[in-house]
């Protein structure tokens, strides 16, 4: 069985804790999902390739560029802060200017939510990498530092090596989560588990690539 691909775009509000009907507290992280508008469908005719691009969350009109107004113009929408292009297999069933809410996913739903991680500066090796670190005593001298960074002949370090450098701020998602409840009238989407970011971070949600 096919699943049709969904997505929708989001704010992370927080975390917090629910009791489902066993009464089992259920961590679970608040998104107010939506809503999107639909700018504009791309088809294989003129495009190459099948997509939707969407936007979401109001922007300030003098905080928009004359081209994306006028984008925002064709499609007959107020400008919007995030647009992203989102590849679906069934692009006739969506409208320009129409809005994606949060009602397309249902509790049960697995998702796949996509964030960007906390930044958290420079660190070094033992959490960056998740290193050991050596003896604590005092006679020691060798505690959290990096060590021997390779082989003596060539005389160089390596790409790739792990090292000391910036942590976090990247890229992350996060696969296999479940919706455990959502609220349609208030745009939000309550997911178990943790997602990346911090409060007030963008994520995307999709439904996941490994649902059955």
């Amino acid at each position: 069985m096919t699943t049709k691909k969904k997505a929708i775009m989001g704010i992370k509000i927080g975390m917090t804790q629910i009791f489902d009907e066993n009464d089992k507290a259920v961590p679970v992280s608040i998104i107010e999902a939506g809503p999107c508008t639909v700018l504009q469908k791309k088809k294989v005719e003129s495009d190459g390739y099948e997509s939707i691009q969407v936007g979401f969350y109001n922007l300030k009109e003098k905080l928009a560029n004359k081209p994306a107004r006028g984008h925002f113009k064709k499609a007959n929408v107020k400008p919007l802060r995030y647009i992203k292009e989102f590849r679906i297999d069934n692009v006739d069933e969506y409208d320009v200017g129409q809005e994606i809410t949060a009602d397309i996913f249902a509790a049960g739903d697995l998702v796949d939510v996509i964030g960007t991680s906390k930044g958290k500066g420079f660190a070094g090796g033992v959490k960056r990498h998740n290193f050991a670190r050596g003896s604590m005593g005092h006679g020691s001298k060798y505690h959290r530092r990096p060590g021997s960074l390779g082989a003596k002949g060539p005389a160089r370090v390596f790409k790739g090596r792990k090292l000391p450098g910036r942590l976090g701020g990247e890229r992350v998602t996060v696969q296999g989560l479940k919706v455990v409840k959502v609220y349609p009238d208030r745009n939000l989407i309550l997911i178990k588990g943790s997602i990346p970011g911090p409060k007030r971070g963008f994520v995307i949600i999709k439904n996941s690539v490994k649902e059955k």
